[in-house]
């Protein structure tokens, strides 16, 4: 099976790490014509638990944050983590580099890209930023378990 569109999901954990160099290790040979590049800003703090919110709420809550300073500081720190893997990847000799910002559950949204992008594999870190999957479930195991093309899970 060749392999011509990879997305790489990251965010700042340190799983990215492990996704960059897996990445690397795997198409050192024969690139990908596309690598896309995937942050899903999540909304979250102390008082909000999206993770219990159905699609329409959510829905509403974005809607309510768009243009508060509060989502410009997540826009950032997308352009931010999207632009710093970038120049990774590039020092890396990789060409064809997009970059893609998605709001929403991660799992979910990570899906939605893969399907939309006609993607033919995902590589993702094993563990986020966070060490709660024992209360809402990993985000790497939601997307193995639904996602029609191959996941690699990176360590």
């Amino acid at each position: 099976m060749e392999m011509k569109k990879v997305i790489l999901a990251v965010d700042e954990g340190k799983g990215t790490e492990a996704v960059i160099k897996t990445f690397a290790d795997l198409f050192f040979c024969a690139r990908p014509e596309t690598v896309i590049l995937l942050y899903v800003e999540k909304i979250e703090g102390k008082s909000v638990m999206t993770e219990m919110l159905g699609d329409a709420e959510l829905s509403t809550l974005k809607e309510e944050l768009r243009d508060t300073e509060y989502q410009e500081q997540l826009d950032r720190k997308a352009k931010a983590i999207l632009a710093h893997y970038s120049k990774k990847l590039e020092e890396l000799g990789v060409l064809g580099i997009q970059t893609a910002v998605r709001e929403g559950h991660p799992a979910d949204e990570i899906l939605k890209e893969t399907v939309e992008q006609a993607a033919d594999m995902i590589i993702i870190g094993s563990r986020g930023k966070r060490v709660h999957s024992l209360l809402i479930g990993s985000v790497s195991r939601e997307v193995s378990q639904c996602a029609r093309i191959p996941v690699l899970i990176a360590r």
